[in-house]
């Protein structure tokens, strides 16, 4: 059975609205497919290009008036599970279907069970000659550098077992103690988190992270509810280091684009 918004009957959305750009880009996108592109037969003579509206609903398990009011850029109520099933039938590539997710306001649900890390991306961390790690969506260590093992006491080193970088700022007395001005970064690592975890606040993982912490830790669970916000600008971090002495980085955070739910995080000379 075909999946149904049912969607009220409203006015269509100025040119230059979210909506508006949303349909042009579905139309454009059936417009260059050919109906033998996704096993369909050609038919009767077509009078405009590409599929008909009315096929990539059948493709989509979607209603023929649904797909039609999106294009016309009404404000439809859209399903991660419907924008998925346009993706498929529009044969859309994994930028695409990132836009579409993102011009619909969703959370892509195929985004969240594929953690292949690239190869270049891992190796990466390790080109770069300053301390270097590479975050998940929970902000669990995937990889580091040396100079990253030998900067975070508590955390990346070899004698800790806790990889994830929120619960050793708060559950590690060697990381505690590492980094300057505890109390402020600890808050603010909090705000970060809150930000970036967001889209995915729902997601097992997350969940438990979160629970855990709440319980484990008072000053984790002050700054969680606070309900404080902050972007990951990056900027100067001080550490007290027992064998290298006081240390000063400038930290800058990238989103590898072969990789958009992952953090690179360095470390460069402060």
């Amino acid at each position: 059975m075909p999946l149904s918004a049912d969607p009220a009957v409203v006015p269509s959305a100025s040119p230059s609205s979210r909506e508006s750009v949303l349909g042009a880009f579905l139309r454009a996108h059936r417009e260059r497919l050919a109906p033998a592109d996704v096993g369909l037969a050609p038919g009767r003579r077509r009078r405009t290009p590409g599929l008909r509206r009315e096929e990539v609903a059948q493709l989509a398990g979607l209603s023929a008036t649904w797909v039609t009011w999106l294009e016309q850029g009404r404000p439809v109520s859209l399903s991660a599970r419907a924008l998925a099933s346009l993706a498929a039938a529009l044969r859309l590539s994994r930028a695409e279907r990132a836009y579409l997710f993102e011009l619909a306001g969703r959370r892509d649900p195929q985004q969240a069970a594929d953690e292949t890390v690239p190869p270049v991306v891992l190796a990466s961390v390790h080109a770069i000659g300053g301390p270097a790690y590479l975050l998940d969506r929970q902000w669990t260590a995937l990889a580091w550098n040396d100079a990253a093992a030998d900067l975070f006491i508590g955390w990346l080193d070899a004698a800790s077992a806790e990889r994830n970088l929120l619960r050793a700022m708060f559950v590690s007395p060697g990381l505690m103690a590492l980094v300057e001005d505890w109390p402020h970064r600890a808050a603010r690592l909090v705000a970060e988190f809150r930000a970036h975890s967001i889209r995915h606040a729902d997601e097992a993982p997350t969940r438990t992270l979160i629970e855990g912490l709440m319980a484990e830790s008072a000053a984790f669970r002050d700054a969680w509810l606070s309900q404080d916000v902050e972007d990951r600008e990056g900027g100067r971090r001080g550490f007290h280091h027992p064998q290298q002495g006081a240390l000063q980085f400038e930290q800058l955070t990238l989103v590898p684009a072969a990789a958009p739910g992952l953090m690179l995080v360095m470390l460069l000379p402060g």
